[in-house]
């Protein structure tokens, strides 16, 4: 049978509908980018829409554009209920096609993502590709598409599930995916997301990736060959001019042999196509995951960052969140990247469902021991129970889950903790902490990029160390501070002992450091403006 992915239009059909593809696209959507290349290869005429505009700018875009199907990629589950409102809007104004959607929490909470958008006609469940492709060309030719393996309709007042869809077999067989947004750019260099896998071996309680992959047929994690991922990364190099690769993989193959050997052999298409040290890159791994060996060599070749899921610095917090590591190989990991001059960025949760107030202290230790010396930003959250994960259902189990689809959440087992983790999240809040598009931690984690770009892709500037040195000491003294009001808001809120911080002096300090922060960043940048410009002009003649 020949796959639909691999198949041209036939001769003579008219398969130019057109379909609108809505989704988020500030952070490089490489999900709707491989729907999209699907659909143009098959002939249709594709509408790539960022749902981060205004709501009445996406309804005249639909409305101009008078699709075949609406398509919604649901990345979050909490944002069901601004997509709801989308459709209600778009129906309003007399967008009658065909309405589906996908994404993790459409694809496992199929019955209540058709009820909380009543508006949706089907659900595209698991990877979409054949799918989605398949419904297209069926509405296209008028007929039934209620069959087709893989999606989710209605049906007498109902919800029905038809029989899930193989996942893709060989990745390869999928075209390069559609970027239709911007280049994030690092002072001037040019970034783009990139898939090297899909998949994830690991079974992580809080994560719904794993049900997600293992739940359809099919092997659970796929490789492409290094091969045709350098291929991409040199059309986008010289076609596009990227220069900063962000591999958006849920876990980048480097653990065990068979993967490492697959990474080596990444890192020599790199160096065979003239891409080593001309591009660099970032990728997300597990702790368990760094080897010295290969990340000298991937480091050497362009490797400018790692983000771990550490997770958490607790032993018991490990295994609620059935992490399948020890806080000594964490700590072992984060010693190494530091000594292999790597930097880092981190998944923390400080609180998970097992959590105390010892283990509170405990994740404020392990901080401290990583973060200290201001190589990365102090940053932690709550975790949450979002569908599809295991520890969501072990919390409905014993009673403790609250909250709704957008807003899931669970009591703690001393309502003391609840207390604690209220005021925590509103002295947060209030300070611009740690969340937030100008929070704190935010611009120390980018001005920490910046630096590494400029060590990896510029000229070698002088004063870089001093600058690196001094905005280490900032963001060390930041990270300090943020630690001692988890501790003084435990202290409060366990025994009664001190006082509670002043969030509006919390706040001012926080505006000062990030003055300061921003003012040297300007101050070595200016200084430095000439030859950076020079550099940028080199690469682009």
């Amino acid at each position: 049978m020949t796959s639909l992915l691999a198949r041209a239009p036939a001769p003579g059909v008219d398969t130019r509908g057109v379909v609108a593809l809505i989704g988020f696209q500030k952070i490089g959507n490489l999900g709707l980018g491989y729907l999209s290349a699907v659909l143009r290869r098959a002939g249709f005429d594709v509408r790539v829409i960022d749902i981060e505009q205004p709501p009445s700018e996406i309804v005249r875009q639909v409305t101009e554009a008078d699709p075949m199907l609406v398509g919604f990629s649901l990345i979050f589950q909490y944002y069901i209920r601004r997509y709801d409102d989308l459709m209600r809007r778009l129906r309003l104004a007399g967008v009658g096609c065909h309405f589906t959607m996908g994404g993790h929490y459409p694809t496992l909470s199929f019955e209540q993502t058709m009820i909380a958008a009543p508006e949706l006609d089907s659900i595209v469940r698991f990877e979409g590709e054949e799918t989605l492709l398949e419904l297209v060309e069926t509405l296209r030719a008028g007929e039934d598409w209620r069959g087709i393996q893989g999606l989710v309709h209605r049906r007498n007042d109902g919800v029905t599930a038809n029989p899930p869809r193989h996942l893709a077999h060989d990745l390869d067989d999928l075209p390069f995916p559609d970027r239709d947004f911007e280049a994030t750019e690092v002072l001037g260099r040019r970034g783009m997301p990139i898939l090297a896998s899909r998949g994830c071996a690991r079974t992580c309680s809080f994560c719904s990736i794993h049900t997600f992959y293992r739940t359809a047929p099919g092997k659970v994690v796929r490789l492409r060959r290094t091969t045709e991922v350098v291929r991409e990364m040199k059309m986008l190099h010289d076609e596009r001019g990227i220069t900063v690769f962000l591999f958006q993989d849920d876990d980048f193959p480097m653990f065990g042999p068979k993967w490492r050997a697959w990474a080596h052999d990444l890192v020599d298409q790199l160096e065979a196509s003239g891409l080593a040290r001309k591009v660099i890159w970032k990728l997300n791994c597990r702790a368990d995951a760094v080897d010295v060996d290969l990340l000298s060599r991937m480091r050497d070749a362009g490797l400018y960052m790692i983000y771990m899921g550490l997770e958490s610095g607790d032993a018991q917090g490990l295994v609620t969140l059935n992490k399948e590591i020890s806080v000594d190989q964490n700590l072992a990991a984060v010693r190494m990247l530091k000594d292999l001059g790597i930097r880092f960025e981190y998944g923390f949760m400080l609180l998970d469902p097992s959590s105390t107030f010892a283990s509170v202290r405990t994740n404020v230790e392990f901080l401290r021991q990583i973060i200290g010396d201001g190589c990365a930003a102090a940053t932690f959250c709550k975790m949450l129970p979002y569908d599809g994960t295991p520890i969501k259902d072990a919390l409905a189990a014993s009673g403790r889950l609250k909250g709704d689809v957008c807003a899931p959440d669970y009591d703690f087992l001393d309502p003391k903790l609840d207390a604690f983790y209220a005021d925590l999240a509103q002295v947060v809040e209030v300070t611009g902490w740690v969340h937030g598009p100008q929070a704190l931690t935010l611009q120390l984690g980018w001005a920490h990029t910046e630096v590494a770009v400029i060590r990896k892709l510029f000229p070698r500037l002088p004063d870089t160390d001093a600058y690196d040195a001094t905005l280490r000491r900032r963001t060390a003294e930041s990270n300090a501070a943020l630690l001692r009001v988890v501790e003084q808001l435990a202290d409060f809120h366990e025994a009664g002992v001190g006082r509670r911080p002043d969030p509006q002096q919390l706040r001012r300090l926080c505006a000062q450091t990030l003055e300061t922060v921003v003012n040297e960043r300007n101050a070595f940048i200016t200084r430095h403006q000439r030859v950076l410009l020079d550099a940028l002009d080199a690469a682009a003649a």
